[in-house]
């Protein structure tokens, strides 16, 4: 055998070609490593040790990096945003003139779910609803059944409820902590002060009013405001003469089984309402019933004719217009007829009367013709110039136009002359009352705390010192001889207008059913506070001897009213009757008598 040539191209016979094979696939080398590292050589064991913990390290970073996404990712921030834009506003307290609270935000904790992390929706809807009272299951199923990254569960739990669902420990449900309005006092003043919704907007009343002075906008723009960053809001009201106010109304209207009843009482100076109550009511703290019809502000959303309280402003009318003075003469010999109308007199004295006892007998006769004296046209501008024509507007929006006549002719002018045909708010007529006895200033209600330069400053005049002065001792005549004798209560000097008026039913007039009007000055030689009690469809009774007038309920309710708020108003009882009470008058012979009363 001859050795191996490695220059001979012909390998011996022990030698064999090698045939080259194409290169294994990635995948079987991956698996023989794999396979290799799974045996148990110890010279593998180290790769094997480094793979495992590479990872576990892989492992956990995945699962640190998906809870820093979780926290971070937009759409929690869309949630935050969400129930932080979903919570109820911040508003300011609610105070009385002498700072007592009438309305508040209190701190409550509401419940909101997320759907997408609720794993079973039905088992959340049965458990949530047996701690939660009021939730209705099917809307609760439809909330958390929506693609919505938050809905309410329910809003302003008490602590019990807060309490039961936390136990539950149901994930995706949570809580928010929020505001909630209340008012501590209940329906005392509801009329005044509205209510809220449930995102602490305001619906009705100041409340509504607040909001319309700005904070609404600031909380829609989405401005975090706090009680604390308010400036609480002071009325003019003075809570314990509400409270005193509506509890008379209220014995009234069951005393004399009355439908409803309305009271306020202002300031005839600064034009500030100091007490207002409308029956039957509401609790703004749930005002399921406030859109009841009959549970309505009586005092500016109705409109009623106000009867012969209207009187008053027919007499100013003519009296600072100097046709008639006080002395003067009318014919009220008998019924006045116009066309197939007849106006007559419910307490008829068939002869002339003075201008006083025209106020003091109630004639419509009387009235009438002298309403006629100054025309239609000359009485249409002096009920527009005493705001009786047009809305009156005050901080509460709800307030109603007056019932005008559509064709207003020398007939409408004598029935509105003694308080028909036209239908005004009971708080617009306070109005006009007031400036006939403050001087003749025409101050529009409101319901802020203002001072007499502050109301007074863009103020008209719109009737003569003289001419207030001259109702203000018809009304205290009234008082002492006519048909407001109800208010003549010792040591207060008060003075009067009561006011009967038939209602409309089906268009016409019922002789049944009537509104009766009762205004009241005190004290008459220098007022400081305008009563004014309404009633309606009250009752004659046995001690009415079967009347249903205003002098045996409206005007017996306003005497109640004087007596038991004088006190609270800061007008102690007076002993002694004032001397010279109405001393331009005096010049012309009306003055006082001997035992006190007023000579006419």
């Amino acid at each position: 055998m001859r050795p191996f040539d490695p220059d001979d191209r012909q390998p011996g016979p022990y030698v064999h070609m090698i045939e080259p094979q194409a290169p294994a696939p990635r995948g079987n080398r991956l698996l023989r490593l794999l396979g290799n590292l799974m045996r148990t050589r110890i010279d593998k064991s180290t790769h094997r040790i480094h793979l495992v913990a590479f990872g576990f390290v892989a492992l956990y970073a995945v699962i640190g990096g998906k809870l820093i996404w979780l926290g971070m990712k937009p759409e929690t921030q869309s949630l935050r945003r969400a129930a932080s834009e979903a919570v109820s506003a911040a508003r300011p307290d609610v105070v009385d003139r002498n700072g007592e609270v009438l309305a508040a935000d209190v701190k409550t904790m509401s419940i909101f779910a997320e759907p997408r992390r609720i794993i079973d929706k039905d088992e959340a809807v049965e458990l949530l609803t047996a701690v939660l009272p009021g939730v209705n299951a099917h809307d609760l199923r439809e909330r958390l059944g929506s693609r919505k990254g938050f809905v309410w569960v329910k809003r302003a739990v008490t602590p019990g409820e807060q309490q039961e669902v936390f136990r539950l420990g149901l994930p995706g449900i949570k809580f928010v902590p929020e505001n909630k309005r209340v008012y501590p006092n209940g329906p005392i003043a509801s009329h005044v002060l509205g209510f809220t919704n449930v995102d602490n907007f305001g619906i009705a009343g100041i409340e509504k009013y607040i909001d319309n002075q700005g904070l609404g906008d600031l909380n829609r723009a989405g401005f975090q405001l706090s009680a604390a960053d308010l400036k609480p809001v002071q009325l003019s009201l003075d809570i314990k003469v509400t409270h005193a106010v509506r509890d008379e109304l209220g014995k009234g209207i069951e005393r004399y089984k009355a439908k409803a009843g309305a009271a306020a009482i202002i300031d005839v100076n600064t034009g500030e309402v100091v007490a207002l109550a409308s029956l039957p009511d509401y609790n703004p703290n749930n005002p399921v019933d406030a859109l009841d019809p009959n549970r309505i502000n009586r005092m500016s959303v109705g409109v009623y004719e106000m009867g012969s309280t209207f009187k008053a402003l027919t007499l100013a009318m003519a009296l600072d217009a100097g046709r008639v003075n006080l002395r003067s003469n009318i014919d009220a010999r008998g019924a006045l007829r116009y066309g197939r109308f007849k106006i007559s007199d419910y307490h008829a004295q068939n002869r002339a009367l003075s201008v006083s006892e025209v106020f003091t007998y109630s004639s419509n006769i009387g009235t009438a013709r002298i309403a006629l004296m100054i025309g239609v046209e000359g009485h249409k501008a002096f009920l527009r110039k005493m705001g009786q024509l047009d809305r009156m507007k005050t901080e509460i929006p709800e307030s109603a136009e007056p019932m005008v006549p559509r064709n207003w002719g020398e007939l409408s002018t004598m029935t509105i002359a003694f308080g028909h045909g036209l239908a005004v708010a009971p708080l617009q007529a306070m109005m006009a009352v007031a400036a006939l006895s403050n001087g003749g200033y025409l101050i529009t209600p409101t319901f802020l705390k203002r001072s007499e330069e502050e109301a007074k400053k863009d103020a008209p005049r719109v009737i003569k010192p003289d001419t207030s002065e001259a109702m203000r001792y018809l009304m205290r005549l009234n008082a002492e001889v006519g048909s407001a004798k109800a208010i003549d209560i010792k040591g207060y000097y008060g003075g009067g207008k009561t006011g009967t008026a038939n209602k409309v039913v089906n268009g016409r007039y019922s002789q049944d059913r009537v509104f009766t009007t009762f205004t009241a000055i005190w004290p008459s030689d220098k007022p400081k506070y305008l009563f004014l009690t309404v009633m309606d469809e009250p009752q004659g009774l046995p001690e009415t001897h079967g009347f249903r007038t205003a002098a045996w309920n409206a005007g017996a309710v306003t005497g109640k009213l004087i007596e038991r708020t004088g006190p609270l108003l800061g007008g102690p009882p007076r002993l002694d009757l004032p001397t010279l009470p109405f001393p331009l008058l005096a010049r012309m012979g009306f003055g006082v008598t001997a035992n006190g009363s007023l000579g006419h």
